[in-house]
């Protein structure tokens, strides 16, 4: 099979980091150039032994030999470049943000939808090997049930490569827009890494100052996941007077992921500001720490070439996708509109017409499912139908043991005693719930002589919770749900045996 042909549209500096994965790969090469300023392309063909050099990119991409196009241009460009290209049946890979608005990004998905193409956002963190291995080992459960990410992003006035002044100039053009340098140019790589470790973001809270009124930093981003309760927050800091060791900009990230059971953390990025192994790993109870992993940067552009190469090659899926990059624009975009009208940001509403009145609705709906009391007789714990389920109490409690999970909360060892009180037919009833070697057992006639926790409620509500028709902290704020002991094993038997995600208010409330 021949080499696929490639040409690079734009030669500026970002370029030097994307030339290498061409470099080492035996299945495509750099067939031509295209660069504004000639002496530039011909400098870049000569180095980079490209066939033909063109200082206008429409005429590069009507070039038969071309299959594929690497868009390096400012993002205000990407629009008409991209649909130009598609529209010559030439592959994309299109530096990230993807563009400027999200209409902008619905016309570029038709038109290489139209075209039936391959189409790329580049984005080389998605690639780097830290966060790739930080990503197996969540995948891999080694640190149970993700909870929380914390980013933090450092840029300093000294330090890295030099940066050309054409480069600065588009990138002022684009903050005068009001995309900032940080929070949405560089921001992409930090809200594509943070969708890639843990998933759809469902809504965001940020502030975005400057010290120097040209860094959109400080700044301080949080935001709530789709799934599950799982946090992230990003703080961005620029010291101006510091010097940020680096091969490539003068700035440095790293990553802390923290799960039910586990820590991970990915020590740097772009710069070198933390020496030693790029990725450690705390179990909870010792650290371990990954030396071999590579923490060059430009490995992540590498591995976003090669993944480019391939899905032309029809082996890899593009990561990012157009519509994932179009979500990560969406981030992006509602992050620094919830920094402009001071309020929290639903993704969602950004393609609602109308967005406050979507938020309003969803603000509602949040409240509502949250809620744990619903009408004035539950307000006052009267009126509840939980004695209806009475009589399951004492099979659900029995079966409990076949829906424990193990791994959920590995080298769990516990006595919990349950005491069931008489409701709706069903009497009173003890019940010894022993946890011990990733097995659990439950026997039924007494209480643990020294349990760790004893759960006290009525057979109905007990089993209206069992059978999710009623969540624990709704029991425990009527006063149904009594508990004994030490809260944190209530918060372990709720990801035991997957009962309500209620439990949580044990923690809140402080009980012994």
């Amino acid at each position: 099979m021949k080499k696929l042909n490639v040409g690079f549209i734009g030669c500026g500096r970002i370029s030097d980091l994307h030339y290498p994965g061409y470099k080492r790969s035996k299945s495509a090469r750099i067939y031509a150039v295209c660069d504004s300023n000639e002496e530039v392309a011909k400098k870049r063909k000569k180095e980079w032994k490209a066939e033909r050099y063109f200082m206008d990119y429409k005429e590069m991409i009507q070039d038969p030999k071309l299959d594929a196009v690497e868009i390096l241009s400012p993002q205000l460009l990407h629009e008409p470049m991209v649909v130009e290209a598609a529209r010559a049946k030439k592959h994309i890979a299109l530096q990230k943000p993807m563009t400027i608005n999200l209409k902008s990004a619905d016309r570029m998905l038709k038109a290489v939808k139209n075209a039936g193409i391959i189409f790329k956002i580049t984005d080389n963190y998605l690639f780097y090997p830290p966060i790739v291995l930080a990503r197996k080992m969540i995948k891999n459960g080694e640190i149970g049930t993700p909870t929380n990410l914390r980013i933090k992003m450092i840029s300093g006035g000294f330090g890295g490569w030099d940066i050309p002044p054409s480069a600065w100039e588009w990138r002022m053009a684009e903050k005068a827009e009001g995309r900032g340098l940080q929070i949405f140019d560089h921001g992409h790589h930090l809200w594509a890494a943070a969708w890639y470790l843990l998933g759809d973001i469902d809504r965001v809270t940020g502030w975005i100052d400057s010290v120097d009124g040209l860094i959109d930093s400080p700044a301080a981003i949080i935001w709530k996941y789709k799934e599950g309760i799982t946090y992230g927050m990003c703080e961005y800091a620029h010291a101006s007077d510091m010097n940020i060791p680096s091969k490539y900009y003068a700035n440095d990230e790293w990553f802390e992921i923290t799960g039910s059971k586990g820590i991970i953390i990915i020590h740097r990025c772009t710069g070198n500001i933390v020496s030693g192994p790029g990725v450690s790993l705390f179990n909870g109870k010792k650290w371990k720490r990954y030396s071999d992993v590579k923490t060059d940067w430009a490995e992540g552009f590498a591995g976003s070439t090669h993944n480019f190469i391939n899905a032309v090659k029809g082996t890899s899926d593009p990561l990012l996708s157009g519509n994932q990059g179009r979500e990560i624009l969406k981030l992006a975009l509602a992050i620094s509109k919830s920094s402009r009208v001071r309020r929290e940001v639903y993704l969602e509403e950004m393609d609602s017409r109308f967005p406050r009145l979507f938020t309003k609705k969803k603000i509602r709906q949040e409240k509502r499912k949250n809620s744990p009391k619903k009408g004035l007789l539950a307000r006052v714990g009267l009126g509840a139908k939980d004695a209806a389920y009475a009589m399951q109490a004492r099979s659900l409690t029995e079966n409990l043991a076949q829906n424990f999970k193990p791994d959920a909360v590995e080298g769990w060892e516990v006595e919990i005693g349950v005491h069931l009180l008489a409701e709706g037919g069903a009497a009173e009833t003890l019940y010894r719930l022993v946890i011990k070697k990733g097995k659990a057992v439950i026997e039924e006639g007494e209480l643990p002589k020294n349990p760790a926790l004893v759960l006290k409620a009525p057979a109905g509500t007990w089993a209206a919770i069992l059978l999710g028709k009623k969540r624990i902290e709704t029991a425990f704020l009527q006063g149904k749900l009594k508990l004994e002991g030490k809260a944190e094993h209530g918060l372990k038997l709720r990801d035991a045996f997957g009962i309500s995600k209620g439990v949580t208010s044990c923690r809140k409330t402080n009980f012994h």
